[in-house]
């Protein structure tokens, strides 16, 4: 199962009611945080949700609104005692910005590893998922990201049997480990069934709409996507900015097959996003105004 929890939903400058970019997704134990704007850290604590257990920190890109919640965030798992090393991941320059935002952090009792996004497309393994960074287009570089958990086939017990493995070679088969047995190399694909449908998650901000989008985006089980803009009027200077409009985020939704979207960085001045979801619904019935801590479990589908 995955927890996913929309942190801060919005876009340029924080409000009363409405936190700057943050997602936070929590599994098996681990925990991702996806940008870190102004507020980030109220927000997560507002939520109930604890910054200690955060194994990975990423950034779609370094414009403050995403970024600029860091230092306080760093300080106060610093506080909470935390030693175990921390992974930030990030587009080109990732080590350089964060160490010049530490500089009212230096020391702190955690090591931090930095990874590089290198390319338009990069698989990370971490903690049991795995992360995909891929290049969107703002007016600097900025990445996406998919969180994929995958589903092992089910066990054929009575394949098993037939076989007359002996129970306690079972777990093992069960854990993709081949087995030797009276002479003789058994595979877990004897008595394995095909891989099931995992779980997938897509989140892309600051972005104009893009085919990279909507090929990672592909049957995602939730897509959180930017919509800086409900109203059709401000069409144009959505493509002068670089963002996207409700209607755009929908069809990126649609095309891509995905199973729920969240729209979310809203503009300041978009005071009431749910005003603007008829248009979008239209074109995707399952669009949905994302606010601040919206939370849902992510869990397997029965198959």
């Amino acid at each position: 199962m995955l927890d996913v929890c929309l942190l801060g939903s919005g876009g340029m400058m924080p409000l009363p009611y409405r936190w700057l970019t943050a997602l936070m997704v929590r599994y098996n134990g681990s925990s991702l945080l996806i940008d870190c704007g102004e507020g980030t850290q109220i927000a997560m604590k507002e939520k109930g949700w604890s910054p200690k257990p955060l194994d990975v920190i990423c950034f779609t890109h370094y414009h403050g609104d995403h970024i600029s919640g860091l230092p306080g965030l760093l300080l106060t798992m610093g506080n909470a005692d935390r030693t175990e090393p921390l992974t930030m991941i990030g587009p080109k320059g990732l080590e350089r910005v964060v160490n010049a935002l530490r500089v009212i952090a230096t020391e702190l009792p955690f090591p931090i590893q930095f990874m590089e996004i290198e390319g338009a497309e990069q698989t990370f393994a971490l903690h049991g998922y795995r992360l995909k960074a891929f290049r969107v287009k703002h007016n600097v570089l900025c990445y996406g990201y998919t969180i994929e958990i995958d589903r092992k086939g089910k066990f054929d017990a009575k394949r098993a049997q037939e076989l007359a493995l002996p129970r306690q070679y079972w777990k093992h088969l069960q854990n993709g480990e081949s087995i030797e047995w009276e002479g003789q190399e058994y595979t877990p694909d004897l008595v394995m069934g095909p891989p099931r449908r995992g779980i997938k998650l897509t989140y892309t901000t600051d972005t104009r709409p893009t085919d990279s989008i909507r090929e990672n985006a592909r049957h995602s089980d939730l897509f959180i996507c930017e919509g800086m803009y409900g109203e059709a009027e401000k069409a144009a200077k959505a493509v002068e900015y670089k963002h996207m409009t409700f209607q755009e985020a929908a069809k990126l939704a649609k095309d891509a097959e995905v199973g729920e979207l969240w729209l979310t960085h809203y503009s300041p001045s978009l005071t009431r996003p749910e005003e603007y979801l008829e248009e979008a619904r239209k074109i995707f019935p399952c669009a949905k105004a994302g606010r601040d801590r919206m939370t849902v479990e992510l869990d397997f589908q029965d198959s």
